[in-house]
């Protein structure tokens, strides 16, 4: 690839001046220096998939290289490291609505000076939302700011999917303490396990920003980029916080569900039950008479019929009084 040829895999290159003001780039002009454009700054972004980004790395043109190979390369661990005054990571991200599959994708980043790099493998909706904003005229003032901005949009598509989660759980509740358990359980498990993901990805989340934080006053990496954590850390820590509390509501509500269907079978069962005891002596009785053999009792008289019958029916309530008796109730609702 030759310095004027458009880097393959590039989405979308944009400038920012110093005003802040997204605009377009070429892509052949995406491929010189991402430290030469005065007070403003670039950001590029890549489909990892489709991209060779070997040769700009040799020349360092994505930050130093050893960090670069590192955060785009093929582990999506969540993660963040300083090197001289560059911050590489890879951060969780929602994939974009329809995207298949559904769970969460990865961010990777390169932020400089004067520049933010960022990758990813699968359809995002942070980098799209950040970009429609800068067309729209939203100020980003810094390559930080930019990081910051990226990050924003995560954490508020994970507040918003939180809100969706806690309205179908306090559905969920109502329907519970009215009484009216229906399809509840098949309901409540996908919101389980879509507040555990969404738990799962925000402590990764908080747990790179804080770092970032952390070392980056410890390696004295410039301020805004410092800031930038702290904030985000801030907000990451809030909705983690409650998104916990939400995987734990709905599985505190998947066990009373358990404990309202096991009554329910309970009742179902010593109902079902008491039936099975008052007509087994009947049964029996009837059973007895039938007999194709000779020698039964009544079975020249009248009035048999009328006796076996009411021998069937004092069996079922000698049934019923050895029920009442031996002190057998209907399960407690």
């Amino acid at each position: 690839m030759t310095d004027h040829a458009p880097p393959a895999g590039l989405l979308w290159a944009m400038r920012f001046d110093t005003d802040g003001q997204g605009h377009s780039v070429p892509s052949v002009e995406a491929s010189s220096d991402l430290d030469a454009f005065g007070g403003s700054f670039l950001w590029l972004h890549f489909d990892l998939t489709q991209a060779d980004l070997q040769g700009l790395i040799d020349r360092d043109r994505l930050g130093p290289a050893s960090l670069a190979m590192a955060v785009f390369g093929t582990d999506d661990h969540q993660r963040v490291t300083v090197e001289g005054d560059h911050v590489g990571g890879v951060v969780a991200d929602l994939a974009r609505p329809g995207a298949k599959p559904d769970v969460a994708g990865r961010l990777h980043f390169v932020l400089g000076p004067r520049s933010l790099v960022s990758g990813r493998r699968r359809p995002v909706e942070s980098p799209d939302a950040t970009r429609t904003a800068a067309e729209k005229g939203a100020t980003i003032a810094s390559p930080a700011l930019l990081l910051e901005t990226l990050v924003g949009h995560v954490v508020a598509a994970m507040a918003a999917t939180g809100e969706r989660l806690s309205d179908e759980v306090d559905g969920i509740e109502d329907h519970i303490l009215d009484g009216r358990v229906r399809d509840d359980r098949r309901r409540l498990g996908p919101v389980r396990r879509s507040a555990v993901r969404l738990h799962r990805q925000l402590l990764g989340l908080s747990a790179v920003f804080h770092r970032l934080e952390r070392d980056g006053a410890d390696l004295e990496v410039h301020g805004p980029a410092v800031a930038a954590a702290g904030r985000l850390a801030q907000r990451l820590d809030a909705l983690d916080r409650d998104m916990g509390l939400l995987a734990d509501r709905a599985r505190l509500l998947q066990e009373e569900l358990s404990e309202r269907v096991a009554e329910e079978t309970n009742r179902q069962l010593y109902t079902l039950s008491i039936l099975s005891a008052l007509f087994l002596p009947p049964t029996f009785v009837t059973g007895l008479f039938g007999m194709n053999v000779k020698g039964l009792p009544f079975a020249e008289d009248a009035n048999g019929f009328l006796v076996v019958a009411g021998l069937a029916a004092l069996s079922s309530v000698a049934a019923y009084v050895a029920i009442r008796l031996l002190g057998i109730r209907k399960p407690k609702g």
